[in-house]
């Protein structure tokens, strides 16, 4: 496993009047290569579990391992944990501050103890990967546009060629286009490299189509964890929550109520379609039979 969390609990202020329980027993495993949504209402605790992964938190109680290491154990070097583990933050781009994009790019690696031609070669790799063209290397990341100074911030911490890369609401602010950009390109590099992606999201719709596991967060504990489509199969429950199914889950119950035999559990349109498809084949089929 890549991370392992064991009956996890955070509190704020414990024992002050202001004491609060952000994470209640939670335990959970994330192994290589998956590509894991996380979802909650505001307060819910996502942020600060996803703080617990590289070690930004400590648990008030609990156990957190990173390949198979205790992270909070004895002599455990948490700085070097954050070159494997990267975290890039809800609006990344207030952490640019170098004169130029691929010297800010290159500020991870160089902290990684890399020759300047090593620190060049990554920043361009990952540049190149996250779709910033070579004409923006030399400009200050503060004349670019929000979607572009976004993926300079991902480009960062790819940089570093973390084995875990953790998103939270990397498009938050974006614009449709924007949002479906960067995340095709995360997409496309979390199949090419094989690394775990953890994408915190409040879109049930990018969840639906980009993550093949997803977790739901509710005052503190993990209620759900399951495939995307089993866990809008609750849509009921997550409205509950102040959450929401993606627009095509309620499509599809719509037209189960109306009587039409489709998957309900179907939250993308190439799910409802190949559903739709699949149920007419079939229906094809017996009346060919008689």
């Amino acid at each position: 496993m890549a991370i392992r969390l064991e009956h996890v609990t955070y509190t704020y202020s414990p024992g002050t009047a202001y004491e609060q329980t952000a994470l209640k027993d939670v335990s959970l495993k994330i192994g290589h290569g998956e590509f894991l949504g996380v979802i909650g209402h505001t307060g819910s605790g996502k942020s600060t579990l996803i703080q617990h992964f590289n070690g930004l938190m400590q648990p008030t109680s609990g156990h957190v391992f990173f390949n198979d290491e205790d992270i909070w154990s004895d002599g455990y070097d948490r700085r070097k944990l954050r070159f494997h583990v990267g975290l890039v933050f809800q609006y990344p781009e207030y952490q640019l501050f170098e004169s130029d994009v691929l010297t800010d790019v290159c500020f991870g690696p160089k902290n990684q103890g890399l020759s300047e031609e090593e620190q060049i070669e990554r920043a361009r790799r990952s540049l190149a990967q996250v779709g910033v063209k070579e004409k923006y290397f030399k400009k200050s990341p503060f004349e670019l546009s929000g979607g572009q100074k976004r993926r300079v911030a991902i480009a960062g911490v790819l940089a570093m060629e973390p084995d875990v890369l953790i998103l939270d609401e990397p498009t938050a602010g974006l614009d449709p286009k924007g949002r479906n950009d960067i995340l095709d390109q995360i997409a496309a590099m979390q199949a090419e490299r094989g690394i775990t992606v953890i994408l915190v999201s409040h879109s049930m719709d990018d969840v639906a189509k980009y993550v093949s596991r997803l977790i739901v967060m509710n005052r503190g504990e993990k209620v759900f964890d399951d495939a995307p489509q089993d866990v809008f199969a609750h849509f009921r429950e997550l409205e509950d929550m102040g959450l929401a199914a993606p627009q095509m889950t309620y499509i599809m119950q719509a037209l189960k109520e109306k009587g039409l035999d489709v998957d309900v559990r179907a939250g993308t349109v190439e799910e409802a379609r190949d559903s739709i498809l699949k149920k007419k084949k079939k229906s094809g089929r017996r009346t060919d039979n008689g």
